[in-house]
């Protein structure tokens, strides 16, 4: 085992991510030493640049807004989420200034990392802070995010955050120990030491949100989040926060998920994974093969139909004849101008309608393939 957590050990550049139930009490309130305990672990790795994904915003809000649990409406889960936000971030400062570390807040939503100029800049952010040494603290932004640009779960935040910030290794840490063969609380159950592959998770029955219910995860989302990383050539450990220290040193701790893809420097994995489409485009078959078969971009010639209400730069999917997504990308156009431009060359559009037209509807480089 630790020679198979080599990869731990080496790691320079580190996300971890860290979930609400490790952070508060079952009455919803900041533990301050759960949160000390944690800065402790990460504040000793001076040799180590360390991104923090922190879940407990909406979770530290609950108590001083009177809520008893955490709220279903998005309204509710953003008022808590603006009062708990601050202070999860204030205990962190406090925290980390016991060692002399200053701490960076950094707000994300899915809108600001599938969009080109929005990926550079949180990049940029990201890597400054680090840099400048010190601790970016990452977290979605529940105070603004609607439905449709919310990542879901910082799981999976935290494994796009990795690929963003080109990360050496993603530690997940909850309330668990590791991902197990069953239910952990079940006689006969063990845990697994090691992941390499999808195929050695195959009968594997995998467990939804834990008991305290102030998080949104559960090991359904954690075992996601570790798939995205290891396919972008990123490994993961995946343990409890009791273990951090084992975790960032190499130990035999909870699951270590092997890399299974190769690292890649572009967005488009935010775009395949953190992006909601706003509408479709039906492709002709054609149109299809050239996306699919020869990674080209979607010129309006190949377009049968449109679906949905979306805007220039929305996301949206490119669908075959029967209804398969298989592709997603940015739109350059709104859903309104492309009915007329639907089986047209784009040299006829634009002497007919201007230079703008003669473009691509959906650019390669802003393409994505949803089965590769």
């Amino acid at each position: 085992m630790a020679g198979a957590r080599q990869d731990v050990k080496d790691a320079r550049r580190i996300v971890v991510k860290v979930g609400s139930s490790s952070l508060t009490t079952a009455a919803g309130g900041l533990d301050a030493d759960r949160v000390d305990a944690l800065v402790d672990v990460l504040a000793k790795h001076q040799d180590k640049e360390i991104v923090l994904v922190s879940s407990g915003a909406i979770a530290a809000g609950l108590a001083p807004l009177g809520l008893e649990r955490r709220p279903r409406d998005l309204a509710r889960q953003q008022a808590a989420a603006s009062v708990g936000q601050g202070l999860l971030v204030a205990r962190y400062t406090a925290s980390f200034a016991r060692y002399g570390r200053r701490v960076g807040q950094v707000l994300l939503t899915s809108d600001d990392t599938s969009r080109r100029a929005h990926y550079r800049n949180a990049y940029r952010t990201l890597d400054q802070l680090l840099a400048m040494g010190a601790v970016p603290v990452v977290n979605e932004n529940d105070t603004v995010a609607t439905d449709e640009i919310r990542f879901g779960d910082n799981d999976r935040l935290a494994a796009l955050v990795a690929h963003l910030v080109r990360a050496d290794l993603l530690v997940l840490l909850s309330d668990v120990d590791g991902l197990y063969d069953g239910d952990p609380s079940a006689p006969g159950t063990s845990r697994i030491a090691e992941v390499g592959g999808p195929a050695d998770l195959e009968g594997v029955s995998i467990g939804s949100a834990g008991k305290a219910g102030v998080g949104t995860g559960g090991m359904v989302t954690k075992v996601e989040a570790a798939r995205i990383a290891a396919a972008a050539g990123i490994p993961v450990v995946l343990t409890s926060a009791v273990h951090a220290a084992d975790a960032l040193a190499g130990g035999a701790t909870g699951t270590h998920f092997l890399r299974t893809g190769r690292r890649s420097a572009d967005r488009l994995l935010w775009l395949a994974h953190a992006s909601t489409p706003r509408g479709a485009l039906v492709l002709d078959d054609g149109a299809v093969r050239a996306v699919v078969d020869r990674r080209s971009s979607l010129l309006p010639a190949g377009i049968a139909s449109v679906d949905g209400e979306f805007s220039a730069g929305d996301p949206v999917e490119l669908r075959d004849a029967e209804g398969r997504a298989v592709a997603r990308g940015l739109v350059n156009f709104d859903a309104r101008e492309i009915p007329r431009l639907m089986g047209r060359s784009t040299r006829d559009l634009a002497r007919e309608l201007g230079p703008a037209y003669e473009r691509e509807v959906v650019h390669r480089d802003d393409l994505v393939l949803l089965h590769p």
